[in-house]
């Protein structure tokens, strides 16, 4: 059975876009799979400098999880700061990771370019992922098309470890689906907390329909046909449509005579119905905060006895166990 492992970032209200790419296939995995699922707050501390905050959003990430399906007795669930054998692999990975394969990333780069101030976390932060990874003898890895070159540079890290000491690292392989590797935000950019484009999973009806009037269209006069494949509406539209009414939306696009203020309508009405039942469900684990708190526990103590048996592996090929 293929091991999956992926994580998310605690930084604030779940959108659209991390459902529809990454937690959506990532929960249906527990299934079939033998799926390790966790919130990477060390991650989340190369820009989130707000211990309060950062505990916040920690919870807030797993009761999001676990409302939206996660169980935690099909998976492994788990905060990343809970297993420190990943932080001990980090820096034994660090020591065997070339400068220039750092300076080639292109998520560091982009980083910077919008302005973000560089520290050395966000720099070596592909080696910590590549950590996360290689610490649980991972298979599979489910990514954002935007994430890809960090798998590959994990697979370059591991593949160097290799040839240095043995075989000593599983080789993992990514997995992105081209369906839904760019999520489109309310202004046609990639979804994203940091361009302030979102629609949030959990926001209330009042602030969900305020997003998604804004959703920006072209100004083609509502008589006319509408190209679907270039409309940013659409794109979010077909996130949530069932095959029949996706094929019936398209056939109106075509043939004109519907406006972009009746499609939003139908959008509104389909992704309040679409997340009823995850809401639902997240209010039982608001109240109930300790519950959240055993299972975190416990998806820790599991995922460390896998780590305990990689690291030591690690350590024994390096000469640090003697």
């Amino acid at each position: 059975m293929a091991r999956i492992l992926s994580g998310i970032q605690p930084s604030g209200s779940l959108h659209i876009g991390n459902y529809f790419g990454m937690m959506k296939q990532m929960i249906q995995y527990q299934n079939n799979s033998e799926l390790f699922c966790f919130i990477v707050n060390y991650h989340a501390m190369t820009s989130l400098h707000d211990g309060n905050e950062l505990r916040k959003n920690t919870v807030e990430a797993a009761i999001d999880f676990l409302a939206l399906g996660l169980d935690p007795e099909k998976s492994i669930f788990w905060v990343q700061s809970d297993v420190p054998e990943v932080m001990e692999l980090s820096w034994i990975l660090s020591c065997h990771t070339s400068l220039g394969l750092l300076e080639r990333s292109h998520s560091y780069k982009d980083k910077i370019s919008r302005g973000l101030v560089p520290n050395a976390g966000l720099f070596t932060y592909p080696v910590l992922m590549a950590a996360d990874i290689l610490l649980y003898d991972t298979n599979i890895v489910p990514v954002g098309k935007d994430q890809k070159q960090h798998i590959e540079i994990t697979r370059d890290i591991a593949g160097s470890f290799n040839n240095t000491y043995g075989d000593i690292f599983v080789m993992p392989e990514g997995e992105i689906s081209e369906e839904t590797s760019i999520i489109p935000g309310i202004d046609g950019q990639k979804m994203s907390k940091s361009y302030g484009n979102t629609i949030n999973i959990f926001d209330d009806e009042k602030t969900l329909k305020k997003k998604v009037m804004k959703i920006v269209t072209d100004s083609t006069p509502v008589e006319d046909p509408k190209d679907p494949d270039k409309c940013n509406l659409f794109s979010i539209y077909k996130l949530f449509a069932a095959e029949d009414s996706l094929r019936n939306m398209k056939e109106r696009y075509l043939k004109g005579g519907t406006g972009y203020g009746q499609v939003k309508n139908e959008l509104l009405e389909i992704l309040i119905e679409y997340f009823k039942p995850y809401r639902e469900n997240r209010k039982s684990f608001e109240q109930d905060p300790g519950e959240i708190y055993n299972i975190l526990k416990k998806g820790a103590n599991k995922a460390r006895s896998v780590a305990a048996v990689t690291l030591k592996r690690v350590k024994d090929a390096v000469g640090i166990n003697y």
